[in-house]
Formats: C-alpha cells, structure tokens, sequence
C-alpha cells in the first residue's frame, strides 16, 4: 500500500510542479492547491499506514502498542488541512482581484510597470 501511494505522491508532485510553471495564475492556484495535498499525503504515509492498532494508549500504559499509527503525522496533517484552505481561499481572493482589475490571467500580460513597447536594456557592457 505504502509503495502504491508513493507512485501517487510522485504523480501529485509532478502535476503541481507542472501546473506553477504555467503563465496563467488559475493554473498556478491549482498547482498550489495539489503541491499541498501532495505533501499531506506524503506526511501521511510516513506515519505508517495501519488499521489494526488505533493510536491509542491503553490503561496502565506508558506508550502505544507495538505496530500502532503514528498520531503526530494525523495530527499535523489536520492543522495543514485547515492552514492550506485558508491560503488557498486568499489566493483564490487575490487571483479574482487581479482579473478584475486587469482583466486577463495571463502573468505576461500582468506586468503594468513594463511597458510593452519599452525597448530592451544593454545585453553587456
């Protein structure tokens, strides 16, 4: 199972690298979103993936079972969730305003301090 998500991770992490190289921010947004999920996955599976022993600490005991989930990568991976939302939800914000104020999505066609008919400055000295 751990090598199946594995593959899955890489696939997440290829795609998400894929989508933040894009010129449009919708698609930089979204490649955002996955690359998050790609690491709570990957943080995830390294807490051992088990569901004979929950991660729980018996009566009279000081520590978990053997061969019991690890609940710090859980635990880290809810705060994430709820942290990666937030961002998400501002850049979501952010991306419309810029839409909105320059009507396009394309970062080429973004940039309002270089004019497009600037000529380049000297390539050496």
């Amino acid at each position: 199972m751990e090598a199946l998500l594995a593959v899955l991770v890489g696939a997440f992490f290829a795609t998400a690298v894929y989508l933040m190289l894009s010129r449009h921010s919708v698609r930089m947004l979204l490649g955002i979103a996955i690359l998050g999920n790609a690491v709570n996955l990957l943080i995830f599976t390294g807490g051992r993936l088990t569901r004979e022993v929950p991660p729980i600490i018996g009566a009279g005991l000081d520590a978990l079972p053997e061969g019991a989930a690890n609940p710090l990568p859980q635990a880290l991976i809810l705060t994430a969730i709820v942290i990666s939302f937030s961002f998400f939800a501002f850049l979501l914000v952010l991306t419309y305003r810029a839409y909105q104020d320059l009507g396009t999505d394309d970062t080429d066609e973004m940039r309002l301090a270089e004019p497009k008919d600037d000529p380049m400055p000297p390539l050496g000295y």
